[in-house]
């Protein structure tokens, strides 16, 4: 059953999986348009990196924030909020005339889809009963999610050759809209909670400081390096403000995020593993983008083509978890897959400079793939396990948030090895030589998500509620139903 009879719970998914394809599409079209970018606005070189780097720090830097935002104020109402920041700022990225304009546009889509991913992530475990429907639910939210972000590569290459750079902004345009228009169709507004807490500031500043600091800390590194005082300095303001924001937060009456949640082994384990996965297939999605135009020689349109076969894997990976797991604990479906995405990893790291897209490309990018979409699906589950509708924003917030740091933070850390694998060559076996190692890199990530899966997650599905805040009530939890 669901929980809420006033939902349309298909336009919901429907909404909610829209929604999350543009977020995971705008994550990566704009890679492939970077070199297409720099010519048409001026960009300088060492600035050119800002066009990804600004949208990964402030979606990752604002996700909790928004997450606690959707639970006091509302999922419909910063759903909607969210996505028409969102489209605003697409417009104004491909309308843009100065390398400046294009970044400010870039960092209000981090803060748009900061507002509107935990929404709908949040939207779905509220309409959906934990379960085999939520699960569903999330594995078709999971697979739109992948594919997206698979897709994107080959939308980025297709219309930078095709239509133009513009486009890869642009895109984003039509999208937006038809989420928008499903939300009158059937997500309903809710009921005002009958006690409205206040947002805990301090907790927003901290959290958004110390993760937004992390993030350029680690991300700046392909241009000043890990041995850098800037570097360290960042990385250890962001320790410092982190270790704050735990402090205030084990004591403000209404925190941010309720410590309590990370008791939980589903949800804490979940966060962990989604954080390793993350940071592995991003990392896949670079080295492999990197190593087919700039090794094997191909362009961005075939290189967006090539892509195909690692979308198919991921939808399908993720369907054949959905049915695994709809009546079996998400381990089932977890340990196997990132072990699966491991070895296409590990095949991936064979690669050879004289190879081709058959030899070296297409089967390690099925594996992979599977196994990715093995893992995905399930993992969005289990961080939201045993939590109350009141915090499912928070709980969706922070796992959207440990996804994205767990990209941001392993792609640089592993793209900064590859380069000192590299050195000073710039011959197509020095580049091959450090693709290779990132991915054997990614592969031993894969292969400790699986360890953490079996060492953390529960072995059983059925869990203990988790306690709820002090003064929560019933009709306060489905006052938060929007």
């Amino acid at each position: 059953m669901y929980k809420n009879s006033r939902e349309r719970p298909g336009v919901v998914l429907a909404a909610a999986a829209v929604a999350q394809f543009v977020f995971a599409l705008d994550m990566s079209v704009v890679n492939v348009a970077l070199p297409a970018v720099h010519t048409a606005l001026g960009f300088a070189p060492l600035d050119l990196s800002w066009v990804v780097h600004v949208y990964a720090l402030t979606f990752g830097g604002f996700l909790l924030l928004g997450g606690r935002a959707c639970d006091l104020y509302g999922r419909r109402r910063m759903f909607a909020l969210g996505l028409t920041v969102f489209g605003l700022c697409s417009l104004a990225g491909g309308l843009a005339q100065a390398p400046w304009q294009l970044i400010v546009a870039r960092a209000g889509q981090g803060l748009g889809a900061a507002a509107a991913a935990p929404a709908a992530l949040a939207m779905l475990t509220t309409t959906f009963t934990e379960g085999p429907q939520r699960v569903r639910a999330l594995g078709v939210w999971s697979g739109v999610n992948a594919a997206g972000g698979a897709l994107g590569v080959l939308a980025g290459g297709v219309l930078t050759e095709y239509a133009g750079w513009r486009w890869v902004m642009l895109i984003n345009l039509p999208v937006v809209a038809a989420a928008l228009a499903l939300i009158p169709a059937g997500v309903p507004a809710g009921t005002p909670p009958a006690r409205r807490e206040r947002l805990d500031w301090l907790g927003a500043v901290l959290a958004t400081g110390g993760a937004g600091l992390l993030v350029l800390g680690v991300v700046r590194t392909d241009t000043l390096g890990w041995g850098s005082p800037v570097t360290w300095a960042s990385l250890a303001a962001a320790a410092a403000l982190l270790a704050a924001f735990v402090f205030v937060e084990s004591r403000v009456r209404a925190p941010l995020l309720r410590l309590g949640l990370l008791r939980s082994r589903w949800v804490a384990g979940a966060n962990v593993l989604v954080f390793l996965a993350a940071a592995g297939q991003f990392t896949a999605f670079y080295f492999v983008s990197l190593y087919m135009q700039q090794v094997l020689g191909m362009g961005p349109a075939a290189t967006g083509m090539a892509f195909l076969p690692f979308s198919l894997g991921l939808v399908a990976g993720t369907v054949v978890a959905t049915r695994v797991t709809a009546t079996r604990t998400p381990r089932v479906s977890l340990v196997p897959g990132a072990l699966l995405a491991a070895a296409g990893l590990a095949w991936f790291a064979l690669i050879s400079p004289d190879g081709t897209f058959l030899t070296d490309v297409l089967g390690p990018s099925l594996v992979t793939s599977v196994g990715a979409g093995l893992v995905l699906a399930p993992v969005a589950a289990a961080a939201t396990t045993g939590v109350a509708p009141r915090e499912a924003g928070t709980a969706s917030g922070l796992m959207n948030s440990s996804r994205q740091l767990g990209g941001s933070v392993g792609l640089a850390a592993l793209a900064t090895v590859a380069a000192h694998r590299t050195g000073a060559g710039t011959g197509a076996a020095a580049l091959n030589a450090g693709y290779a190692l990132g991915l054997a890199l990614a592969a031993a990530v894969f292969v400790l998500a699986a360890v953490v899966a079996v060492c953390v997650l529960p072995r059983r599905r059925t869990v203990t509620p988790l306690p709820q805040p002090t003064g929560s009530t019933e009709s306060e939890l489905e006052g938060t139903h929007s």
